[in-house]
């Protein structure tokens, strides 16, 4: 399985439904995956786990599991969600192994239910390595690039 198992439109009936009842939480399980969406103010969270069996093949490490190189920084996944490198389609990527940033330079967009959203270095260096494909899978705190300190 390489995409999520439902689909944008799916995520966005469920949140339409939530919307418009008084609920503030919903938690999914099947035998393939889990998906809790919480209210949080005027907007929703979510969070996926999925079984063994059905993990996507593409997702990226969390920090917890990787020991970054000496003297270096990863940035991570701000929540789970589909990672994209570029603005756009057929744009060029934000940004590429040897490129210097800044904390607040964007480095890349996680999608999640359909909103975009950007991913800040946090840090200042050099990217020195991608991790995380174009258009993969990501886990909340996956470590999509390491920058050198």
């Amino acid at each position: 399985m390489t995409d999520l198992p439902l689909s944008p439109d799916d995520v966005a009936e469920i949140v339409a439904l939530l919307d418009g009842g008084g609920y503030d939480r919903l938690d999914i399980r099947t035998t393939r995956f889990r998906l809790r969406v919480n209210r949080e103010g005027s907007s929703w969270t979510q969070d996926w786990d999925f079984s063994e069996s059905d993990a996507p093949a593409t997702v990226a490490e969390t920090s917890e599991a990787v020991t970054l190189p000496a003297g270096m920084v990863g940035i991570t996944a701000p929540l789970p969600g589909t990672f994209y490198r570029a603005p756009s389609p057929g744009a060029p990527p934000f940004v590429e192994e040897g490129d210097q940033v800044g904390p607040e330079t964007v480095v890349g967009i996680v999608e999640t239910m359909k909103l975009m959203n950007p991913v800040h270095a946090g840090c200042s260096g050099e990217i020195v390595a991608i991790l995380a494909d174009n258009a993969a899978m990501v886990e909340k705190d996956a470590v999509l690039m390491h920058v050198s300190a």
